[in-house]
């Protein structure tokens, strides 16, 4: 199995399923951890040094830290119910705690805080969405925190891709410091399938082949994006939603297409489709 899936696991004492941090990653920036909470159940998070940003995937819950309290958020069940989530920006070193109101799915997006900004709702109104692609290669995306919202590092998008669709795609990069051309991103993927017993799959690879990882990608499975370019195919019969993160030493989103395959972006593709 390629060293770039983490693999779904049973939810633990605390219920989490996935802990992705820089160490076992290899690389600097990005730490991506899920929680399934039960109704009643509790969650104590403290980064020291590090913003972090809650996306509640699916549940409802209350978010309190020492300064502020959000009741009751939460407006989906499921993120297939395809409503933009809610989400809280936690402020580096603020103690928070988190309270399943229902049955809890929560994201946990870390990376390097200056403490720039403070700890804030973000609710549905404030996530832009958007349709992207044409043809076979169309998906729709919630901004949750992009890089013209206030953050320090993180960067979260969350991303739908009917059956049968490609999605970050034409191939694209973001691994190299080189702007204002391309910024050095590290991402993670965090896929859900509908129904649950599909999987999609996604190719991590670079130019040079020295990476060249193609994986079977099923229901609250990680992919781990070191570098290089990494597209996603959904399968017939199934839909496919993602959660990124990403982060790096500069917040900008800026990215290479790999040659190829660009013309998907152009008229000639759109042409044949019309």
């Amino acid at each position: 199995m390629s060293k770039l899936l983490s693999k779904y696991s049973d939810p633990a004492q605390d219920g989490c399923t996935q802990k992705i941090t820089p160490a076992n990653a290899g690389w600097e920036h990005v730490g991506f951890e899920v929680y399934e909470l039960e109704p009643g159940q509790t969650l104590a998070i403290h980064d020291a040094g590090l913003e972090v940003c809650l996306v509640l995937v699916a549940g409802k819950a209350t978010v309190k830290t020492e300064t502020v309290s959000f009741g009751e958020i939460g407006d989906r069940m499921s993120p297939f119910e395809r409503k933009k989530p809610y989400a809280v920006y936690l402020a580096p070193d603020d103690h928070c705690e988190v309270e399943a109101l229902t049955k809890l799915e929560l994201a946990v997006c870390k990376a390097p805080g200056n403490g720039t900004f403070e700890t804030r709702l973000i609710a549905p109104d404030d996530i832009d969405a958007e349709a992207r692609g044409q043809g076979n290669n169309q998906r729709f995306v919630h901004n949750i925190l992009p890089d013209y919202a206030q953050a320090d590092s993180l960067l979260v998008v969350e991303v739908y891709t009917d059956e049968g669709c490609t999605s970050s795609y034409p191939s694209h990069k973001h691994d190299t410091a080189n702007e204002p051309q391309e910024t050095y991103l590290e991402e993670t993927y965090y896929h859900r399938l509908n129904p649950s017993r599909g999987f999609c799959m996604q190719r991590v690879y670079t130019d040079d082949r020295s990476l060249d990882e193609s994986m079977a990608v099923y229901d609250k499975d990680v992919v781990k994006v070191p570098k290089g370019y990494h597209p996603v195919a959904t399968i017939a019969g199934y839909d496919n939603y993602y959660l990124n993160v990403m982060a790096g030493p500069s917040r900008k989103w800026l990215f290479t297409w790999e040659a190829d395959h660009e013309w998907v972006n152009g008229e000639d593709y759109k042409n044949k489709h019309a």
